[in-house]
């Protein structure tokens, strides 16, 4: 059910409960009403992420939104909506806050909670950021690994724009490890599903890893 869906639904069982005598549905429509809660929560709090990575200011609404987000679907039993919500807490401590020792055990929790609920483009996004942790940390195959499992998740999801921005961390640990050969291809095969998905963004990215690589 949509989320105008379970708001309209709540009103009729308010309607049934004041003048029908009926309460026996005031439960189930507060429960839809925490989902929508929830729901409106990850999305507002994914357009204050989305704010920093432009502006690189910090936005303390961020947390609590996607905390407040992952207390719902807890409560709720919704273990894909918990494991999303936790995947962007933990995004929160390490992109915005830089802090890999708060972040790890959420995305590892996230990682969990995905992959038992089926979630493959979260699971995705977790291994992506788990991969991030490694290569801060030294652990170059292992971050490798992270990436590449990654990758496979979203070809076979179809998501171009998340392939391609794979890639190019893909490319920057290959020229760390000498492979530079594999790294100019990696770059290439990025640039070419950017553009092929119209994500201009990644292509801005792809140009900026040649250059700090010198592959331009």
């Amino acid at each position: 059910m949509t989320a105008d869906g379970r708001i309209e639904e709540a009103e009729l069982v308010y309607q049934r409960a004041v003048f029908g005598g009926d309460a026996g549905e005031l439960g189930t429509a507060e429960s839809g009403l925490d989902g929508v809660e929830a729901d409106l929560a990850l999305a507002r709090g994914k357009l204050v992420h989305a704010r920093f990575l432009d502006q690189r200011v910090e936005d303390a609404r961020e947390l609590e939104l996607f905390e407040r987000a992952a207390e719902l679907y807890r409560r709720l039993g919704d273990e894909r909506g918990e494991g999303e919500a936790l995947f962007w807490i933990g995004t929160f401590h390490q992109v915005v806050r830089d802090d890999n020792e708060a972040a790890l055990p959420v995305l590892r929790r996230a990682r969990e909670l995905a992959a038992r609920a089926g979630d493959r483009l979260t699971l995705s996004y977790v291994l992506r950021h788990l991969g991030f942790a490694d290569h801060t940390a030294g652990r170059l195959d292992s971050a490798r690994a992270h990436f590449e499992e990654s990758t496979r998740l979203r070809r076979d999801l179809g998501f171009l724009p998340g392939v391609a921005a794979n890639l190019i961390g893909l490319a920057f640990l290959a020229a760390q490890q000498e492979r530079r050969e594999d790294a100019a291809a990696l770059l290439a095969e990025a640039a070419e599903l950017a553009e092929k998905s119209e994500a201009h963004g990644v292509l801005r990215w792809v140009a900026g890893a040649r250059e700090e690589l010198g592959l331009g």
